[in-house]
């Protein structure tokens, strides 16, 4: 393909979506800290599961909750879902959210729906591809010490990195696993309070993300090193869900250096975005202006009456 026509796309594609492109990575950005977060929040031996059983059965006596989640940190409990309430394990009273928790909550919402335009995150997670696709079909660039040449260098050299971040996020929005086949959920209801004393025997609650209900199965998620895997609690224990590594690798939670890459991949991706819209804006004010005014030609001269 002509490369003047493929740098007209990349360029348009870009500025098209720009805005939900600028949405997506920042809010990426914000979730690239939260793995670092999960593994800092645990502290053996901090949460007490006598206390949080006591709790889900106070707030919850009619077991509506779909899950709980736990932040050590924090000492907070989560009940998802109806009723729900933002819990203190300390005091046994409702609290506001932490801070922390709000903005990643708050990031995780937007970065996945946008403003709620449905297929709005999967169209422009495609178009941000798409536009990585042209610019590899461009051809190796020359590497100066200019915008544009920062801006070819930075994308050449993290590509392996910031064709991950657009792929696993596709992956992820058809629900594209590569997992293999679960095993079958537990015949016999687990209500909450008994999934987190299931949970409690093997684990200590400081290192559980969450416990709840997914898909009529109930799951556990909990930092196991550095890494947050993905049980099934059934009435015999947990069993080991398989990895859906597009998952880990787009959220970064197979380990810290995961998260580390992600900040990388994010920092990179809006720098890019940032100096794309900037060479754009700087080519269109050095566009000479187009003279509005053509020359006047003379009159000719009408023939002399006879």
């Amino acid at each position: 393909m002509n490369k003047q026509l493929l740098l007209k796309l990349h360029r348009w594609i870009s500025l098209t979506f720009a805005l939900p492109l600028l949405v997506i990575i920042v809010t990426g950005l914000i979730l690239s800290f939260e793995p670092m977060a999960q593994v800092a929040a645990v502290r053996p031996g901090s949460v007490d599961p006598a206390r949080v059983v006591a709790l889900i059965k106070q707030f919850d006596p009619d077991g509506k909750a779909r899950g709980v989640a736990i932040d050590a940190s924090t000492q907070h409990v989560t009940l998802q879902g109806a009723p729900g309430a933002e819990i203190d394990i300390t005091t046994g009273a409702t609290a506001d959210k932490p801070a922390t928790s709000s903005v990643f909550l708050w990031a995780r919402r937007t970065h996945e729906h946008l403003i709620g335009i449905p297929g709005l995150t999967a169209i422009s997670t495609a178009a941000m591809l798409v536009v990585m696709i042209m610019g590899i079909l461009m051809g190796l660039p020359r590497l100066r010490n200019t915008l544009s040449g920062w801006h070819k260098g930075a994308a050449w050299f993290t590509l392996p990195l910031i064709l991950l971040s657009p792929i696993t996020g596709l992956f992820l929005q058809f629900g594209l696993t590569f997992a293999g086949r679960a095993p079958p959920a537990a015949a016999k209801r687990i209500s909450l309070p008994e999934a987190v004393g299931i949970v409690a025997r093997d684990h200590d609650l400081s290192s559980v993300s969450s416990i709840g209900n997914r898909g009529g199965r109930m799951m556990a998620r909990i930092v196991e090193s550095d890494e947050l895997r993905a049980y099934a609690v059934t009435p015999d224990g947990l069993s080991a869900l398989p990895r859906n590594w597009p998952r880990l690798l787009h959220e970064g939670n197979w380990s810290l250096i995961g998260s580390a890459a992600n900040v990388l991949i994010s920092v990179v991706l809006l720098a890019l975005l940032i100096t794309g819209v900037l060479i754009w804006t700087q080519r269109r004010l050095r566009r000479p202006k187009r003279t509005r005014e053509l020359p006047v030609k003379p009159a000719a001269a009408s023939p002399t009456a006879s």
